[in-house]
């Protein structure tokens, strides 16, 4: 099986390669514009300089059975189309593309060809938010926050705030009649954002701060008594009484500990097995970040 890994920066390098290096059976081909950071990471994974390759033409003529895109956001709408038309099933780290309408008509794009498109909200795998959705979910609670990194609202939301946003909308138990926004923005720069979806019985609620006194992500859901709580997507702590604790095993992958292996594995199985994924989902998930922007814009000042 003949994989392209397009774009080999930060997040493909500790979380996608180790994995993609490591399966059985998959053929690994490497693009970037960078020779320096194509020939240092090839080396690193053992991929033969034949599949070594400095743009997108070389790598289609491979004749690929897939490819994830992990180039920067900017470029995934062109990058995604190419692929799409000719007709390799592609995984997208998330977003689609910075700009609603890009992202709709990649989806369209897919559809109209037959070819599958996924998008990595590898949270929803994330084996402690997993957990959560077999949990009673009166209440939800997602704070994903960062140390003095203020950001243009749309970079913001689409590159960061997107994983929150698509994590609610994975526990959501029932249908959402009313959505909130509220942001603090400027000089044209982001410093938080909550949102808020509630429906019959339950409110969600997820925030970001990026000027915040420590990095940290906690997920809490709770109801009919009972509270679980999952921090920096590893400790899983159950509140009945007295707290328990189930603590990530000091051997578990950081990619298993965040569903990046469970993505990768589960998009692969879907490709050998001719099953054309949608993405038609995940572009739900892109419509309510550009209200976030449209909303958090307004607001100002």
């Amino acid at each position: 099986m003949k994989v392209g890994c397009i774009g080999l920066g930060d997040i493909a390098q500790k979380a996608y390669l180790p994995v993609l290096a490591a399966l059985p059976g998959v053929e690994l081909h490497l693009q970037t514009r960078t020779p320096a950071t194509l020939e240092r990471v090839a080396a690193t994974h053992h991929v033969p300089a034949a599949r070594r390759h400095t743009d997108l033409d070389s790598l289609l003529e491979a004749g690929l059975d897939a490819a994830f895109v992990h180039a920067p956001t900017a470029a995934h709408a062109e990058i995604t189309t190419r692929l799409l038309r000719a007709g390799v099933p592609t995984y997208v780290d998330k977003p689609l593309a910075y700009d609603y309408e890009d992202s709709v008509r990649l989806v369209e794009l897919a559809e109209e060809r037959g070819v599958g498109l996924a998008v990595g909200f590898n949270r929803r795998l994330a084996p402690g938010y997993a957990q959560c959705a077999d949990h009673p979910r009166e209440l939800i609670l997602l704070q994903k926050n960062r140390v003095g990194l203020p950001e243009d609202p749309r970079t913001f939301v689409l590159d960061d705030f997107i994983h929150v946003v698509d994590t609610l909308r994975f526990l959501l138990p029932g249908v959402v009649d009313h959505v909130d926004v509220r942001a603090r923005v400027r000089d044209g720069l982001m410093h938080h954002v909550v949102l808020q979806l509630s429906g019959d019985g339950f409110t969600a609620i997820g925030m970001m701060n990026r000027m915040n006194g420590s990095t940290e992500e906690i997920l809490e859901v709770s109801g009919q008594d009972t509270k679980r709580q999952v921090l920096n997507l590893a400790d899983v702590v159950d509140h009945k009484g007295q707290p328990t604790v189930r603590r990530r095993g000091d051997w578990v992958p950081v990619a298993r500990q965040r569903g990046i292996e469970q993505a990768v594995l589960a998009f692969l199985d879907a490709v050998r097995a001719g099953e054309v994924l949608s993405a038609r989902d995940a572009l739900e998930t892109h419509e309510l970040c550009e209200r976030v922007v449209r909303e958090a814009l307004t607001q100002a000042s």
